[in-house]
């Protein structure tokens, strides 16, 4: 017992030099180098101070021996000394704590110019690339250090630039061709003078042209997700859930599941866009996942510890607990593989998981009792 809580002692203490920040270390560094140097400047000086004390002849009255003259010259040098030695300490200490005042000052003027640099890098996003440090001065380790986030930025910004161009000309070139493909699809079938064979035939291309559109629009969704949002404004969480529900209301499922809807205000700082997919995806992946027959699904807004929440729940399948945090891998789905896409692409849950990101915000998932998922969102509030 005794040598665990002395290593444990002893392990804070070795801790606790990461754990000040540098202002702090720089002022004490200041503080032990005066010190230090005050300790060395007292010792010369009463090294020679006792050495010309030892010079010095002491006369006194009645002194009729050399072992009395002696004597008293031993007393005032010790006199001497001790009162020379315990004031210098004295206005040792108390210089050392004005030193340690103006350490502290002079230590937040030299990390100025970091704290600077640290400003910068807080406040730059995506849209905010084109701003530089720009230090002025002289070419000293900091300024090197300004220089080279700067250059950095400029990287970052041309990759950023050359994303946004990728993902514009990916945009056009995917969905161009198979827009094409659909319009020759549903012009081939709108001929009364097709065969059967032939109709079964574009119907099967058509629902596979149309699942590629969907695992496109998906991907572009996710990478622009992952970026920084340009744009927030304050959005309520309850009126993307109605909408969301509203339009998912008119299109045809293959599960009949009865939706729940709790919905009270939460207002979220987002981009309105990105959070109504994320709403939709949640309701999209709860209805596709659940059961043939008789599923439910609850959906509730709202505000929770001061975070705007939505929380999508679930009937279906049970989930083991272990699988929960793989769901939100790009292509994955609960016990299948990427081949099986019948239920979708599998980019639902990331796509969330992205947008709430852009948010800095949190997501949640737990498996439900009896079956299904619970997935909860909690966003900043606006």
């Amino acid at each position: 017992m005794w040598r665990g809580e002395n290593a444990g002692s002893f392990a804070e203490l070795k801790a606790l030099p990461g754990r000040m920040s540098v202002r702090l270390r720089l002022t004490l560094l200041y503080g032990l180098l005066f010190f230090l140097a005050g300790a060395l400047l007292l010792f010369v000086m009463s090294v020679l101070m006792a050495d010309i004390l030892g010079n010095v002849k002491v006369l006194g009255y009645g002194i009729t021996t050399d072992e009395q003259a002696a004597a008293l010259q031993r007393q005032f040098v010790d006199q001497t000394m001790k009162q020379l030695v315990g004031r210098s300490l004295l206005a040792l200490g108390g210089v050392g704590i004005i030193t340690l005042v103006l350490g502290w000052f002079v230590a937040d003027r030299a990390l100025s110019p970091l704290q600077r640099v640290t400003t910068t890098a807080r406040r730059l996003s995506e849209s905010t690339l084109h701003e530089r440090i720009a230090l002025e001065g002289p070419d000293d380790e900091i300024k090197e250090l300004a220089d080279t986030f700067d250059a950095m930025l400029e990287r970052l910004g041309h990759a950023f630039d050359s994303q946004r161009r990728f993902v514009a000309n990916a945009s056009h070139e995917l969905r161009t061709p198979l827009a094409i493909n659909r319009t020759l699809l549903e012009v081939a079938l709108g001929d009364p003078d097709v065969s059967d064979d032939l109709r079964a035939v574009g119907r099967t291309l058509l629902a596979t042209n149309a699942r590629h559109e969907r695992l496109i629009e998906g991907l572009l969704l996710l990478a622009r997700s992952e970026r920084e949002l340009t744009t927030r404004t304050p959005v309520d969480l309850a009126e993307v859930a109605a909408t969301v529900l509203e339009h998912s209301a008119r299109r045809d499922h293959d599960n009949d599941v009865s939706v729940h809807p709790e919905l009270t205000p939460g207002k979220a700082l987002g981009d309105p866009v990105l959070l109504e997919h994320l709403v939709s995806n949640l309701v999209e992946n709860a209805v596709k996942h659940n059961e043939e027959a008789g599923g439910e699904l609850w959906i509730r807004t709202g505000l929770l510890d001061g975070y705007a929440t939505v929380q999508v729940e679930n009937t279906g399948p049970a989930v083991p607990a272990y699988e929960v945090e793989r769901l939100f891998e790009p292509f994955r789905r609960l016990n299948a593989d990427r081949v099986e896409s019948s239920k979708g692409a599998g980019l639902g849950l990331s796509i969330v998981r992205s947008v709430v990101l852009a948010h800095r915000g949190a997501v949640y998932a737990a498996p439900r009792p009896g079956g299904g998922l619970i997935v909860t969102v909690r966003l900043p509030s606006g």
